[in-house]
């Protein structure tokens, strides 16, 4: 087996045409790598076209299908009058490896259009005008297909230019007719016709982009204490299952596990990191192996493959995919070690080096070097990904994914794509933006993000324009306010208002959103000098009282809203379409979400705004810029905007005034109604 990365593809090229096509636009590295789109997905295609001289052009942009063939074309528009920038939507309808190209033309009926309205109002060449129109649309009437009724509408349109017996104006409105130019529209006579190179374009399933997950580590669930002797009995794979109705009844599509395997002994970690274990603390699942097996095999605490099996066919009923942390590292007790010490750094000492991300270290953790044996690498990590693939998991959370080579990556993940292309992979890289974009270059699906640290108006406007705009061909952004690594001060500090409002914010600002159980509770207590919880369940049981949860904050009624929200409402399912509106208040943010009828798989048009505060403290009051335009709406219209969290209307305009409090109702999240 080869451990090459695929060889990157020919960059596309095309030879400048008469008509020049150039700035083509979703690309990446000029079709190195290829775009990134779903299923059913509106993909903006750009592209800057222009000639020589003054006669009219026009472009289209055209679909191509994995077995090569046209699939579907439209008409580009210009987006920039006087930069010749145009615009256009394509729609694949399968996961495969699409591509797209545009074509620049020139457009001799609305050359003829314009030099004819100008001509005959002035009374110059009146007659030379009238037929040349009529030449132009007898040319359309023989070269392009028509149905019969655009058939009859050109031979009318000639007849009425060719109709001397009736005033100039009239013969000129015949040949301009607005259903002349819809017939045109449909099928344009094409002059020239100029093709860029065509661009890859990887279309995957819709949960590559949409989805909500939800994380928890399966030995907690079910977890107790044992009342006579104290020790603590592990929960199972079999009680995490019973957590999955509820689960599910909150909204979420993916339920993602934490390491799972069995974990070593040695430098085991104890309670809140300490270098010491004491008897019964189980350690991190993230110091993976130990005599019972290591990345391919299950904690004997959690169960077997059959409890995985039920657990997976569990979720499956409740309409969920199951997830699995893939954490490549070896504790020193890993079969990895004793069966390939050269797969690890041996230090000048003899020793293995352990994980460091200065200051914090990683006792129980030897990273894996893959520049000793390549190839042994990549075929134990290639076969244990199917083990998990094999026993259902759709999904993986891949931690550190930066500390990695790149090209294993590339090939790994081109290596499943090309067995099971419904498998995801979500990069778990807080780095380098460098870093974290090629990554997602080179196949992965998903990214977790900054996000998590945007806190302002002025960053999360900056923030969400960044991630929805034309990186989005490239990296889909995950948004979690907290993880179990991750606890900021925002939500050290602000209690339960900041866990309301950093849900609003991931759940409305991102296709693909999830939380960490726990945060129904709210828990924002940080271990003192770091960043993450105290008493952190990486390092012991943690069981909870959801219930209790449920009735004391409400978030638990808060994240099934705010699902239920998204799994109604497209917009809030697309990456590619929001705009940030001015306020009055900088606590408070307002953004809305669009998805044209022309773009919408139902064919109606969605509208959502988000308008949400950005204090946990205090009431704030702001009135809001409504940018009209961006929400399919006349800039004085008025429109019914209906509040998914409360259920209540409201009649707005393009300046609405709102009012939110951190305690009570923290944010609006509206569907634009207009009729």
């Amino acid at each position: 087996m080869s451990t090459s990365a695929a060889a990157p593809q020919p960059t596309p090229r095309a030879p400048i045409g008469r008509i020049p096509v150039i700035e083509v636009a979703p690309t990446v590295e000029n079709g190195r790598w290829p775009a990134k789109a779903v299923v059913a997905e509106a993909v903006p295609v750009r592209a800057t076209v222009f000639r020589e001289g003054h006669d009219a052009v026009a472009a289209t942009a055209v679909l191509v299908a994995p077995d090569g063939s046209d699939h579907s074309w439209a008409p580009m528009r210009d987006v920039s009058p006087g930069l010749d920038r145009y615009e256009a939507h394509l729609v694949p309808d399968a996961p495969g490896a699409w591509g797209f190209r545009v074509e620049g033309w020139s457009d001799p009926y609305a050359t003829w259009h314009h030099d004819a309205t100008v001509k005959v109002d002035a009374g110059v060449d009146v007659e030379l005008m009238l037929t040349e129109g009529a030449l132009v649309l007898e040319r359309a009437l023989t070269e392009v297909a028509r149905t019969p009724d655009g058939a009859r509408t050109l031979r009318d349109a000639v007849t009425g230019l060719r109709d001397v017996s009736r005033p100039p104006h009239a013969r000129l409105a015949a040949g301009t007719a607005p259903e002349v130019q819809d017939v045109l529209a449909a099928a344009p006579l094409r002059e020239y016709v100029s093709a860029s190179a065509t661009y890859p374009l990887t279309v995957h399933r819709e949960r590559a982009l949409y989805g909500s997950w939800y994380e928890l580590f399966p030995r907690s669930e079910g977890a107790y204490q044992d009342p006579d002797t104290g020790a603590w009995i592990s929960g199972t794979l079999r009680t995490a299952a019973e957590r999955l109705p509820a689960i599910a009844e909150m909204g979420f599509d993916v339920v993602y596990l934490t390491p799972i395997h069995p974990i070593g002994t040695t430098n085991r970690k104890g309670r809140n990191n300490t270098l010491e274990a004491l008897p019964g603390d189980p350690g991190s699942p993230y110091g993976i192996g130990g005599p019972e097996g290591g990345h391919d095999a299950i904690h004997p605490d959690l169960g077997d493959f059959a409890d995985f099996d039920a657990f997976v066919d569990r979720a499956r009923a409740l309409g969920m995919e199951v997830a699995l942390d893939l954490a490549l590292q070896a504790s020193p007790d890993h079969p990895w070690v004793r069966n390939h010490p050269e797969w690890f750094t041996t230090r000048a000492d003899g020793s293995i080096a352990y994980a460091e991300n200065p200051p914090k270290k990683y006792q129980d953790i030897y990273p894996l070097n893959f520049d000793n044996d390549p190839a042994g690498i990549y075929t134990a990590v290639r076969e244990m990904v199917q083990v998990w693939i094999d026993h259902g998991v759709t999904a993986f959370r891949v931690d550190n994914p930066h500390t990695k080579p790149l090209p294993f990556w590339e090939w790994l993940l081109a290596d499943v794509a090309a067995q099971r292309p419904d498998v995801l992979f979500l990069s778990e890289a807080f780095t380098r933006p460098a870093m974290m974009r090629t990554l997602a270059t080179i196949g992965f699906h998903q990214s977790y993000t900054y996000f998590t640290w945007r806190h302002t108006k002025e960053e999360l406007t900056e923030y969400f324009t960044e991630v929805s705009g034309d990186g989005a061909a490239v990296m889909r952004p995950s948004f979690w306010p907290t993880t179990h690594d991750i606890l900021t001060p925002y939500m050290q500090q602000g209690g339960a208002s900041a866990f309301a409002i950093r849900a609003v914010l991931a759940a409305t600002g991102s296709p693909t959103w999830g939380i960490y159980s726990g945060y129904e509770l709210a828990e924002h207590v940080a271990r003192p000098g770091a960043q993450e919880q105290i008493d952190n369940e990486k390092y012991e049981y943690k069981p909870r009282d959801f219930e209790a949860a449920a009735r004391q904050y409400g978030l638990t009624d808060l994240l099934r809203s705010l699902n239920q929200a998204r799994r109604e409402h497209p917009a809030l399912q697309r990456l590619r379409n929001l705009t940030v509106h001015p306020t009055t208040d900088e606590a408070i943010f307002c953004f809305s979400r669009r998805v044209p009828a022309e773009q919408s798989p139902s064919g109606q048009e969605d509208v959502i705004i988000v308008a949400v505060t950005l204090d946990p403290y205090t009431t704030r009051e702001s009135l809001i810029h409504l940018d009209m335009p961006a929400l399919g709406l006349e800039p004085g219209a008025e429109f019914i905007a209906h509040d998914h969290l409360t259920g209540e209307s409201y009649a707005w305009g393009a300046t609405p005034f709102v009012r939110l409090d951190p305690y009570g109702r923290c944010a609006h999240v509206l569907h634009v109604r207009t009729s």
